[in-house]
């Protein structure tokens, strides 16, 4: 096992972690599946995964590392923690929100929930810039914007933005 970064997301799933893995890869460019490890017979008792199924798939989205992890259905997944994707252009928004989306969500803000039950963020980059501008009125008019939309769209917020 290649660790490339000193903290890296380990997310649970009953036992489709693999294909989510496999769907976040097709998803982002560079990215790759690493290492995927399987269930012993050691701990059945506990874990209660068949010998030889999926116990973790390490991969890689755009060069950060995560873990998908076959724990079983103990524990879901909730909006409390969210991945933000970052866009430079409306296309690419339109095909993250997509992508992301297929058989999932979307949320409010930009906000997409994935068919595995996993929270996205969607975001235009121009949007951070917006909200932290020290003219108040402009990032006021920005928020008020995105708070308005499901799907973000670049040129309503720059359209708000300017009043």
């Amino acid at each position: 096992m290649a660790i490339s970064h000193n903290i890296t997301p380990c997310l649970w799933f009953d036992s489709n972690g693999e294909d989510a893995a496999k769907h976040y890869v097709s998803i982002f460019k560079d990215s790759k599946i690493t290492s995927v490890s399987h269930y012993t017979s050691e701990g059945q008792d506990i874990h209660g995964k068949p010998p030889g199924s999926v116990m973790t798939v390490e991969f890689e989205l755009e060069g950060r590392s995560f873990v998908a992890l076959n724990g079983g259905p103990l524990f879901k997944h909730s909006e409390a923690v969210s991945f933000q994707v970052f866009c430079e252009t409306q296309d690419e928004i339109d095909y993250f929100s997509s992508r992301l989306g297929e058989g999932g969500e979307q949320g409010p803000c930009g906000w997409v929930k994935d068919k595995f039950g996993l929270s996205w963020q969607v975001t235009p980059k121009v949007l951070i810039a917006m909200i932290k501008d020290t003219d108040r009125a402009k990032a006021s008019r920005a928020m008020k914007a995105m708070l308005t939309m499901r799907k973000l769209d670049i040129a309503a917020l720059q359209q708000a933005y300017a009043g």
